[in-house]
């Protein structure tokens, strides 16, 4: 099966989904294991999967809610945008929407801190990362600057969604209390 002139092999970002996969690794790692000892409430930690709890979604705060549906959407595009031909007028009408999708979740980020008592986390460092390196993926791609603007997107995607949502999964924090706590 082709698409547009390349195979299937050729079409998927082969790199893009192993460093995915490394990332879900290490972040699995992290929050079975270490989370749980620096946030003091290990032996709190009890891990029940259920049905998800949408009312808490809807109980959070508007910052919270503008955060995880800005999220869902850039992942959403995100995949979409990973596995589809570049350069189509529908991958730049998509990537658009990525980066207005990106960038509300990286700004809205900045003003949830309750838990670390109004201080940032090292979480805020990917969403520093993403305000900087948005404009400058969409600065490289408009001056024909391919590969800068491949390994920006892809490092944003992995990164700045891939690893920070599955942070949102440690103990204690929203996504954990609606699926596993």
């Amino acid at each position: 099966m082709a698409v547009q002139g390349k195979s299937i092999s050729q079409a998927i970002p082969w790199s893009a989904l192993r460093t995915g996969l490394i990332a879900a690794g290490v972040a699995a790692v992290i929050t079975a294991v270490v989370a749980p000892k620096f946030g003091g409430y290990a032996a709190q930690v009890h891990f029940q999967p259920h049905a998800p709890d949408l009312a808490k979604i809807a109980e959070a705060a508007p910052v919270i809610q503008l955060h995880l549906a800005s999220a869902l959407t850039a992942l959403s595009i995100g995949v979409v945008l990973m596995m589809r031909v570049k350069g189509t007028s529908l991958h730049k009408l998509l990537g658009w929407t990525w980066v207005l999708a990106m960038g509300s979740t990286a700004v809205s980020s900045l003003f949830i801190r309750e838990i670390n008592n109004g201080a940032f986390s090292f979480i805020h460092l990917l969403s520093g990362w993403t305000i900087v390196g948005l404009p400058g993926a969409v600065y490289a791609i408009k001056r024909g600057k391919v590969a800068i603007h491949r390994r920006a997107m892809t490092g944003m995607f992995v990164g700045g969604l891939l690893l920070a949502g599955l942070f949102a999964f440690i103990p204690g924090r929203l996504l954990w209390t609606v699926f596993l706590g």
